[in-house]
């Protein structure tokens, strides 16, 4: 009888209150796939347009690694090797460009916004999926307030030493591992310093990665380079 009664006021809360059960669900993932809606989107307010950075940053050298199979993945998931970002984005990586300039360096690309469909493709391909960003949540990179970069030499065009290669998973990736040469370290905590300067934070376990301070202001996308 008591089992009853339990059930009858359960039952009674939750047609009284339908929001009760749905009250902690997260909320669906958007993902703006329509080239459309995202056209209206930067119409409406020019910062969320993606900007082709080899088109407006001089001097910036491209290695858009997942364009090629020379990633940790072995998998090229994008078909055109070019890299984009939001517009404030690149507003501050031209005025980073401009600071190393005067120290003899330049940027170098790695990536920069991703569609969402790479990510997905990345997620399912990979056989350690703590390296890759989880579709269920999506990538910064997805934002197009992501970038994953280098310094190099403007007179040589060679790279600067760092402590590790793009996507390397060892412990010496940290952006605060200390037990580096001094030349070394001194290059990674420029570029550090640099972009910081200009409202980028590094992701605390890959010296390469950027996240824009803005990124939770554009929702996630999945427009091909093909589009843009």
């Amino acid at each position: 009888m008591i089992q009853t009664i339990s059930l009858f006021l359960l039952t009674a809360f939750f047609f009284q209150n339908p929001g009760a059960v749905k009250k902690n669900s997260p909320k669906p993932l958007k993902v703006v796939s329509s080239f459309t809606a995202y056209q209206q989107a930067y119409q409406d307010n020019s910062n969320q347009k993606l900007l082709e950075l080899k088109k407006e940053i001089p001097g910036i050298v491209l290695d858009i690694r997942y364009a090629t199979s020379n990633n940790f993945m072995k998998l090229a998931v994008y078909k055109q090797a070019r890299a984009f970002a939001r517009q404030p984005v690149v507003m501050q990586l031209k005025k980073v460009q401009a600071v190393l300039a005067k120290k003899g360096y330049a940027l170098k690309i790695y990536d920069a916004y991703r569609p969402y469909t790479a990510t997905k493709t990345l997620y399912i391909k990979a056989s350690n999926k703590n390296f890759v960003a989880n579709p269920k949540v999506g990538s910064r990179h997805n934002r197009g307030c992501a970038i994953d970069l280098t310094l190099v030499n403007l007179k040589t065009g060679k790279e600067l030493e760092m402590p590790t290669a793009y996507d390397s998973f060892s412990p010496m990736a940290a952006a605060n591992y200390s037990a580096l040469p001094t030349p070394v370290q001194k290059n990674r905590n420029l570029l550090i310093q640099v972009m910081q300067s200009h409202g980028f934070r590094v992701m605390s376990n890959e010296w390469w990665h950027f996240d824009f301070q803005g990124w939770r202001n554009y929702d996630l996308l999945d427009i091909p380079f093909e589009k843009l």
